[in-house]
């Protein structure tokens, strides 16, 4: 396996466009840093974004895991062109021809998706484990270490969006059409999380349908932060409204995304397997 991922990461690294989008990633994964040099000073207003509580032990592991996942579509590019790049390149032929088996060849680019996944999430933990330790009000190694399934659900979210970005990279071939198609995608779930509510069910259980598709299924791992905020519970209070939301992770959605990083790994390689290159 060891063999198997070093060939893709002498593939990756030769390309200058992999490497310029694999640099710009984490150096925007370490940017969420600046954040906390934001301050705004305008006559009596001030405020500074790292008092509000945004780095403060367990909070951050939340609030980090949740931005930095949008920083995931520079990983999802390398990976549908490092598919797109194998057809145009005919490396694959050749990697088949040199003696990879199609088993293998889609082995390594799953060790690829889940190494950039794992390497993502130890970045992440340090980075926000130096913020923590520098900005949080709280440093009792209880509090510290608590709530670390945000990050175990990073990982995963990763892994299963990589998962369905590797399998659009074969499916189409393409890059531009694979991100196409993952836009497409994106917008369908929307219209039929749109057509459920009008047409079938409340706000709840179309909420519970709509788990079970692959991206929303994904973006449910880590439920959006800021509401959970002590300033904003604050102010909600304040104004009569109570915020009572859940903002675990649960281990069934775990287990959906799981399932379908399962799904789209088969699906590439039956469908590598059934073609002819």
């Amino acid at each position: 396996m060891v063999r198997l991922l070093h060939i893709e990461f002498i593939k990756l690294w030769n390309n200058r466009a992999s490497k310029v989008l694999i640099i710009s990633y984490f150096v925007l994964l370490t940017s969420i840093a600046l954040v906390a040099a934001i301050k705004f000073d305008i006559g009596p207003i001030k405020f500074h974004l790292a008092e509000i509580g945004i780095f403060n032990f367990p909070y951050i592991w939340h609030f980090n895991t949740f931005v930095t996942a949008f920083f995931k579509l520079f990983l999802a590019i390398i990976i549908v062109s490092m598919m797109a790049n194998e057809y145009s390149n005919k490396t694959i032929k050749q990697n088949l021809i040199d003696g990879l088996s199609k088993k293998e060849f889609i082995l390594s680019k799953f060790l690829t998706v889940v190494s950039f996944s794992l390497i993502s999430t130890l970045f992440v933990f340090v980075v926000s484990l130096i913020l923590g330790l520098i900005y949080s009000d709280f440093n009792e190694l209880s509090i510290i270490f608590s709530d670390l399934e945000f990050v175990f659900a990073f990982f995963v979210k990763l892994m299963g969006f990589f998962s369905f970005c590797l399998f659009l990279g074969i499916l189409v071939k393409r890059s531009a059409f694979a991100l196409g198609f993952l836009v497409i995608w994106q917008i369908l779930e929307g219209i039929t999380r749109g057509l459920i509510r009008w047409k079938l069910f409340d706000g709840d259980t179309t909420d519970a349908i709509m788990g079970f598709f692959p991206l929303q299924s994904m973006f449910n791992l880590i439920k959006e932060p800021i509401t959970r905020l002590e300033a904003v519970q604050t102010v909600a209070d304040q104004v009569g409204e109570t915020i009572t939301l859940n903002y675990g992770v649960h281990w069934y959605e775990v287990l959906i995304v799981l399932a379908w990083t399962a799904i789209f790994i088969y699906l590439s390689y039956a469908l590598l397997k059934k073609r002819d290159l």
